[in-house]
């Protein structure tokens, strides 16, 4: 019998079967959706947690601890390791300050300077700072001087010799404000070269581009008192911190708070996955008793079939089409039920744009018919197995 007949033979005795293939239907949607209902909670919070780690890239940097020695070749070397996203050299705390000021206004804010360059994760797209007379400034700085991006800032860097104060002023232009949620201190965040210059006048050393005198800088190449560093990933921080580890340097890391989440991540899919595997169990289990009860129940009409010229494949293809066509219906009527769920799920628990509390994507949604088509299938064929043995005799006497 051809494949396009003999599925609408079994189409058209499903439909006849209305009240026992809607229970069927039914008892498998009472174990697909709440499993998709489950895996997209545990999807949508875990993913949503990762992205928001991804998203900060303090969770990714690696503090050097304690007093450092780090020269430039080390630090050129962290750079072009593949797990590393970002490294510049910092100059001492106690020297990388500065006090900003805008002309005309009294107020005198006290700053910190934080090294940047071309790849800052913070900055994402603000733009990056050139020369030494262009800087960003931090959201709490400009407010506290009241100065906007394309001002210009009086910078004065003091220092003490012999007991006396002295200091040394340059003009510095904002190129732009960083948002409060970047940076929540008061910095500047400026080139490399302004931090040297400000340590080398702190020194006693002179800065020629500035036109500050001092002795003259040493030949020895520069030491670094510490970094910024940053990983690539967040699965980077751990080896990251076992590689300064190895050569006897504390770094401060975020690796625990990442940490939990991933064995969160992996903690839910085992719980998932014990859920869906003894839930699958008895969906085959319905499914096989089904088709063994159908066999029984269709004798004389399979009997029938079987006169008419169907071989035992045939017949059994034709189980295992209902099976399908429960499953087909099944997957539907779950994948709908599942979207209502995720509407209401993320409209009560989400306050955050782009984030989720449940949330699947479209090959989840394959991944679920491949195995509930793949799963009917197999247990029809082993509960229909017993239309090998109908006698189409039998379909004759009408038993």
């Amino acid at each position: 019998m051809r494949p396009i007949l003999l599925m609408s033979l079994a189409w058209q005795d499903y439909r006849a079967d209305a009240r026992l293939s809607v229970c069927t239907v039914l008892a498998l949607v009472a174990v697909i959706a709440p499993l998709l209902v489950l895996f997209g909670l545990k999807f949508g919070l875990v993913s949503s947690l990762i992205e928001r780690l991804e998203r900060d890239p303090t969770v990714r940097e690696l503090i050097p601890l304690g007093g450092g020695r780090f020269n430039a070749a080390f630090i050129d070397g962290l750079r072009e390791r593949p797990d590393v996203a970002f490294a510049i050299p910092r100059t001492r705390q106690i020297a990388a300050t500065v006090d900003l000021s805008i002309p005309a206004r009294n107020a005198v804010l006290n700053v910190e300077m934080i090294p940047t360059a071309i790849g800052d994760p913070l900055l994402s797209s603000l733009p990056v700072p050139t020369g030494l007379d262009t800087v960003l400034l931090s959201h709490t700085a400009a407010e506290k001087i009241g100065a906007v991006a394309g001002d210009w800032l009086d910078a004065a860097f003091t220092r003490q010799v012999a007991g006396r104060s002295q200091a040394q002023r340059t003009r510095l232009k904002v190129a732009a404000i960083l948002p409060l949620a970047v940076f929540a201190r008061d910095a500047i965040f400026a080139p490399l070269a302004l931090l040297e210059a400000a340590e080398d006048y702190r020194d006693g050393r002179a800065v020629p581009a500035l036109d500050w005198a001092g002795d003259m800088a040493s030949s020895e190449p520069r030491v670094f008192a510490s970094m910024r560093l940053y990983a690539r990933t967040l699965g980077d921080v751990e080896p990251l911190r076992r590689y300064f580890v190895e050569r006897n340097l504390l770094v401060s890391t975020q690796a625990a708070t990442i940490t939990q989440v991933l064995s969160l991540s992996r903690n839910l899919s085992i719980v998932f996955w014990i859920i869906a595997a003894l839930a699958v169990l008895g969906a085959c289990a319905a499914i096989f008793a089904g088709a063994l009860s159908a066999v029984e129940r269709k004798r004389r009409e399979l009997s029938v079939l079987r006169l008419l010229g169907l071989s035992t494949g045939s017949l059994l293809l034709f189980v295992v089409l209902q099976a399908l066509y429960s499953g087909l219906l099944a997957v539907a009527l779950s994948a709908a039920l599942y979207g209502l769920a995720e509407r209401g799920l993320n409209h009560l628990f989400v306050q955050t744009p782009g984030e989720y509390a449940s949330h699947l994507l479209l090959r989840h949604y394959g991944v679920v018919l491949f195995a509930v088509v793949s799963a009917s299938a197999l247990a029809a064929a082993l509960g229909g197995w017993r239309v090998a043995g109908i006698d189409a005799s039998k379909g004759i006497r009408h038993v």
